[in-house]
């Protein structure tokens, strides 16, 4: 199988003149259906806050980190591929706004910053690794239930823009290529994920969270250097899934846990 790696650096904006008509149909239909998807959330969103506005109880916001242990469910040509736990604390920022409507339920929102992505061992290749991470920016949409100010659940969903990518290549646990994009057609437009964790007292958070998109564009073409067209991605799938800690450090203008 081609190493996605060993191919000519053809990214973000390319349109290779091979592809044919069905293929171009096909990517501007995907293009459109996902664009629709997110007006669609746009409005259930903004119909949601008109609602609130009317009915509301207590609105802050909190912001603070994420320290994030993911993997993922790959497979590689066929074959099922082993991935390693990728522990990522930094640059992992939430800012959140919350809408307790009572005591014991409430939602949320806000605007994530996120660095995520996976470790996993080339089952094709003898002694290959590859590392991928993505930095997104997320919208989350969800709901609380328990005690607003202690121990509470909460589940949602999140869809995420993937500014910037990153793959390494491994070879016997030496470093061999590292190639960093921004807006790469390499991985999906956006991500769609689900969400569920516990919020407990002093701003401490535990979450899982799993993204229903697959991790790389399948589609994504790039030239071999031969002049051929080649898909790296075409056979790789992975959906990557994590739980991470939290620590909600502020509460509106000040520090979440003050006693």
């Amino acid at each position: 199988m081609l190493s996605f790696y060993n191919i000519t650096n053809v990214d973000s904006g390319s349109i290779f003149a091979s592809r044919n008509k069905s293929h171009t149909f096909a990517h501007h239909f995907k293009i459109n259906l996902t664009m629709n998807r997110v007006v669609f959330l746009i409005i259930i969103i903004s119909c949601f806050a008109i609602q609130i506005v009317h009915g509301q109880k207590n609105i802050y916001t909190t912001t603070g980190g994420e320290w994030i242990f993911s993997w993922a469910n790959v497979t590689q040509g066929g074959f099922n591929a082993n991935a390693i736990t990728r522990f990522s604390p930094v640059v992992n920022i939430q800012s959140q706004v919350h809408i307790d409507m009572s005591e014991k339920f409430g939602f949320f929102t806000g605007l994530n910053l996120r660095n995520v992505g996976f470790i996993w061992d080339d089952p094709t290749t003898p002694s290959t690794r590859h590392k991928a991470r993505v930095y997104t920016l997320g919208l989350p949409i969800g709901f609380k239930v328990g005690n607003m100010s202690g121990l509470h659940l909460f589940a949602g969903y999140e869809l995420e823009l993937p500014f910037n990518y990153k793959e390494k290549l491994f070879v016997n646990e030496d470093k061999k290529d590292k190639e960093s994009y921004w807006f790469s057609n390499r991985v999906p437009g956006l991500y769609h994920s689900v969400l569920a964790g516990v919020q407990m007292p002093k701003g401490m958070q535990v979450k899982f969270k799993y993204y229903l998109t697959n991790f790389f564009n399948k589609g994504f073409a790039a030239n071999d250097g031969n002049g051929n067209i080649v898909y790296p991605y075409q056979t790789l799938d992975a959906n990557v899934f994590y739980i991470s800690l939290s620590f909600q450090i502020l509460k509106g203008a000040k520090f979440y846990y003050t006693k």
